[in-house]
């Protein structure tokens, strides 16, 4: 089980607590884990990542291990200490402005 922490706005959405548990099939990567939230929570859909290319939102971040993950490649596997759950996957909203 993969830990996830959602940022407040789509936990609201979602009715989750602060972190949600996630289970992936297959390798553990950006995507399969994405995947698997969102089927797991259908409502989140469209909110990550774009409904129709799938790539990251421009305004969303994914960090885990204290490393940006947000430029890596979505097929990239995910640190180890966030397969183990030892370490959770944080899915975070960037803003903008000066």
């Amino acid at each position: 089980m993969i830990r996830v922490v959602l940022p407040a706005h789509l936990r609201t959405l979602a009715h989750l607590g602060l972190e949600v548990e996630v289970e992936v099939s297959g390798p553990p990567t950006q995507r399969s884990l994405i995947d698997a939230l969102e089927a797991s929570y259908p409502m989140l859909q469209g909110t990550i990542r774009d409904p129709v290319t799938h790539d990251r939102r421009a305004f969303v971040r994914f960090f885990a291990c204290e490393e940006d993950l947000s430029h890596e490649s979505p097929d990239a596997p995910l640190p180890a200490a966030v397969v183990t759950g030892a370490e959770p996957f944080f899915v975070v909203g960037a803003m903008a402005g000066g």
